[in-house]
């Protein structure tokens, strides 16, 4: 059956298979690579496969560009389907009518900004080879707990900016494909394990911007092939010990913009390729010695806004060596210093690390008085 036979759904020219938008710029000098912290910290990982939902949408845009170059008139009343080599990608915005049945080769589907609090209970039925569902921006307070079984080739689920407050266990029972699960921006207090059981695959994961104050034991245990996890602008003052201990191939880590006072000692020992640590924005006075030391591939690390004053010797041992050169950078701002004898081995990594070193002007001695307002390089340099 053609696509143009379902009510509701405008069809656009085919288009070429695997038309991928330009790839982004490599900055490669200096003085670019020292972009704001606050930019790489908010930056979102790429889904695998081929799968990203960035590149769904600028893909959308790069379509809808040639539609229009072809003469097609595309109404607001209906969504919009592009056909390729590898099936149907729906784009559904409002004023468009949500359709009550989609084409069974459908492999993309996004319903966003339609302020919906609860989903057609049809949505998905005979749509067996979805691949991504995009569903940010509506209002939805709960799902079905057989919402995704019509869809077991499932790789991306984005339900950014809804109004769950949780999920139901068995919702991803038939979910072992999946890859990429964003709850980012939800109302999320709490969290149980057993709301992510089936979750074979997972790649990714994204519980930014909720509202969570701490974490279950074993949540993560099963997730093996975790490389993302997002728990940034939450209110989580303390981690399990065993957070880290499922995922073995963890490379971002995101634990910024919470109320963590302490950095547990073991908490980063089983993450070797770990790449990017964010723990800026929370509230550490300590952190200790050994915290970094598994970190055999860190490129960078943000211990911004926080309330350190010193750090243990032998903290920074382990980063910056030749083979772990933390190319992207460090910053250490907005932490109140005290510049005694007891950052000796602070001074001279920073002589050593101070060309990858942002926000050199904004980290200075809170102490003692006579070094009060000096920044710390400067002190390190006089030593």
């Amino acid at each position: 059956m053609g696509v143009g036979t379902f009510p509701g759904l405008v069809p656009q020219p085919a288009v070429q298979a695997g038309i991928r938008p330009p790839p982004q710029a490599r900055t490669t000098q200096k003085q670019k690579r020292r972009a704001t912290m606050a930019s790489w910290s908010r930056q979102r990982p790429e889904s695998p496969g081929g799968f990203q939902p960035h590149l769904s949408r600028t893909l959308f845009l790069l379509l809808l560009l040639a539609a229009s170059a072809c003469g097609v008139t595309l109404s607001p009343k209906d969504c919009q389907v592009f056909r390729s080599d590898h099936g149907s990608s729906i784009s559904c915005q409002p004023p468009a009518k949500i359709p009550s049945y989609l084409p069974a080769d459908t492999v993309h589907l996004a319903v966003e900004f339609f302020n919906l609090t609860l989903l057609p209970a049809t949505l998905l039925q005979g749509s067996s080879k979805l691949q991504e569902l995009h569903l940010s921006s509506n209002r939805l307070e709960s799902l079905s707990p057989e919402f995704l079984r019509p869809v077991p080739q499932l790789r991306v689920l984005d339900l950014t900016r809804n109004s769950l407050t949780g999920l139901p266990p068995g919702l991803f029972q038939a979910s072992a494909t999946l890859d990429t699960l964003v709850l980012k921006e939800n109302q999320l207090e709490v969290l149980e394990a057993s709301w992510l059981h089936g979750l074979k695959a997972l790649r990714h994961l994204d519980l930014s911007g909720n509202c969570l104050r701490k974490l279950p034991p074993g949540l993560l245990a099963n997730f093996t092939l975790l490389r993302t996890l997002d728990l940034a602008e939450n209110q989580l003052e303390t981690l399990p010990p065993d957070l880290l201990q499922g995922p073995l191939q963890l490379e971002r880590l995101h634990l910024e913009g919470n109320k963590l006072q302490e950095l547990g000692k073991d908490l980063l020992v089983l993450q070797p390729d770990l790449r990017y640590l964010f723990l800026n924005g929370n509230k550490l006075a300590r952190v200790p010695a050994g915290a970094f030391q598994g970190l055999r591939q860190l490129d960078m690390l943000d211990l911004s806004n926080n309330s350190l004053a010193s750090v243990p010797e032998g903290l920074w041992t382990s980063l910056g060596q030749p083979n772990r050169d933390m190319r992207d950078g460090f910053d250490i701002s907005s932490n109140p210093w005290i510049c005694d004898q007891n950052l000796s081995d602070l001074y001279r990594w920073l002589q050593a690390q101070k060309d990858k070193m942002f926000s050199q002007n904004d980290t200075r001695c809170a102490g003692p008085e006579a070094m009060k307002g000096q920044t710390l390089l400067a002190v390190a340099e006089s030593q």
